[in-house]
C-alpha cells in the first residue's frame, strides 16, 4: 500500500485508509489526507483481463463529456505522479485512485419508487450525452458479456460436459431454461435489426452504481468498468432484474420473488425522460423484453456455474448456484406472467 499511494505523491503515514463500499469485484477502501478523501480500488483482473482496455474507456468518456456536455458532472480518475491512469504493481496488480464525492451517498437496495426513478433517468442519461461518440473508439473489456447466444451455447456445453449429480438435481431448471429458448432468437434478430442501435451502454445498472445527493437527487453514474458498446436492453434489462423484485438474487424462499408493477413504471418513466428520443419505436417495444433477456440470461450463468462446479461466482453453500438459478427463472416466469400489464403501464 505504501508503494502504491507513493505513486500518487501520497505519504502512508498521513493517510487514513479504511476498506469502503459492498462491490464484490473489486477491492476498494477510502483514503483520507488532511482534508481531502479519495477512492482506491485495486480492479480484479482475473475478471477484467485487460484493465487498460477500462482506463482507455474511461479517457475516451471523460474527455468527450468535457468537450461537448461539460455542466455534466463526471468523477475523473486522479492521475498518478506520472501522468498515467493506472498504478501497476510490481506483481502485475492494477490500482486506481478518484476523488471521493463530499455529501453524496449510494444505495444497495431499491425500496423506493422515487429511487428507482432516480437511478433509471441517470442511466439513461449517460448513454443520452454518450450518444454522439463513436462507438468505434471504444473497447471491450468483456467482450461477449451480455452476449445470450453465447451464454446459451455455454449452458448447453455445461450439461454435456459437467457436473453429472448436479445436473440430475437440476432437470426441471434446463427444462425450463429451454422452455424460453425464444428468448435467444428474439436477441439474434435483434442484432441483425437496423433500428436496434449500438451505443454507450453502462452494463451494470445496479442501484449502488448511482451516486445521489442529500436531497436524493441522481447526481451520475459511476464503476465504468463495464462501460462498452452494446444494445439498450442491457442497461434497461438490468435495471428491470434488480430493481422489480422486493428481494435479490439471493433470496432462496422464492414465494417473495415478484414484479413491483409500480417500480417497473418508474424505471420505464425514468429512462424513457432521457431516452425517450433516442429509443426507435420497435426499440421502445422491447422494454420488457430487456427485462426477460437480462434475467434469463442471469438465470443460464448461474446454473453453468453450478454444472461447472461453481468456478466463476464460487459458492457459500451447497446448491448456491442452482438456488440463485431458481430465483431468477422465478422472476422472469412472473415478469412473462405480466408481460401485457407491464406493456400497456406507460404510454411511450
Amino acid at each position: 500500500m505504501q508503494d502504491i499511494l507513493a505513486a500518487y505523491g501520497l505519504e502512508m503515514a498521513e493517510c487514513h485508509i479504511q476498506p469502503f463500499g459492498s462491490g464484490l469485484i473489486n477491492a476498494t477502501w477510502k483514503v483520507s489526507v488532511a482534508d481531502s478523501h479519495y477512492i482506491l480500488q485495486r480492479i480484479n483482473h482475473l475478471v477484467f483481463s485487460k484493465p487498460d482496455l477500462i482506463a482507455q474507456n474511461i479517457t475516451t468518456i471523460g474527455q468527450y463529456l468535457q468537450q461537448h456536455h461539460p455542466d455534466y458532472f463526471f468523477v475523473q480518475p486522479v492521475q498518478t505522479i506520472n501522468k498515467q491512469e493506472m498504478y501497476i504493481t510490481a506483481e502485475g496488480e492494477y490500482f486506481r485512485m478518484q476523488p471521493f464525492v463530499e455529501n453524496s451517498h449510494s444505495h444497495d437496495v431499491v425500496n423506493d419508487i422515487q429511487l428507482a426513478y432516480e437511478a433509471a433517468k441517470q442511466f439513461g442519461r449517460f448513454t443520452r450525452l454518450l450518444s454522439g461518440i463513436d462507438v468505434q473508439t471504444m473497447q471491450y473489456p468483456l467482450p461477449d458479456f451480455h452476449n445470450l447466444t453465447l451464454r446459451y451455447q455455454q449452458f448447453e456445453q455445461a450439461i454435456a460436459a459437467g457436473n453429472q449429480e448436479r445436473i440430475s438435481a437440476a432437470r426441471e431448471d434446463i427444462d425450463t431454461v429451454r422452455s424460453y429458448q425464444r428468448l435467444t432468437t428474439i436477441f439474434e434478430d435483434i442484432q441483425q435489426h437496423p433500428d436496434f442501435k449500438i451505443r454507450v451502454m453502462h452494463h451494470d445498472t445496479k442501484i449502488s452504481n448511482v451516486l445521489f445527493n442529500a436531497a436524493g437527487e441522481g447526481l451520475c453514474v459511476i464503476d465504468l468498468d463495464t462501460v462498452m458498446p452494446g444494445y439498450f436492453i442491457s442497461d434497461f434489462g438490468d435495471m428491470m432484474r434488480t430493481y422489480l423484485s422486493p428481494v435479490s438474487e439471493e433470496e432462496t424462499d422464492l414465494s417473495k420473488v415478484c414484479v413491483r408493477t409500480d417500480y417497473y413504471k418508474a424505471i420505464v418513466q425514468g429512462y424513457i425522460s432521457e431516452m425517450g428520443d433516442e429509443l426507435s419505436s420497435i426499440e421502445k417495444e422491447h422494454l420488457v423484453y430487456a427485462g426477460q433477456f437480462l434475467v434469463y440470461m442471469q438465470a443460464i450463468r448461474f446454473l453453468t456455474d453450478y454444472f461447472n462446479n461453481d468456478r466463476y461466482y464460487g459458492a457459500k453453500y451447497e446448491h448456491h448456484n442452482l438456488l440463485r438459478a431458481r430465483n431468477q427463472l422465478t422472476l422472469l416466469n412472473s415478469i412473462t406472467q405480466q408481460e401485457k400489464t407491464l406493456s400497456s403501464v406507460v404510454a411511450y
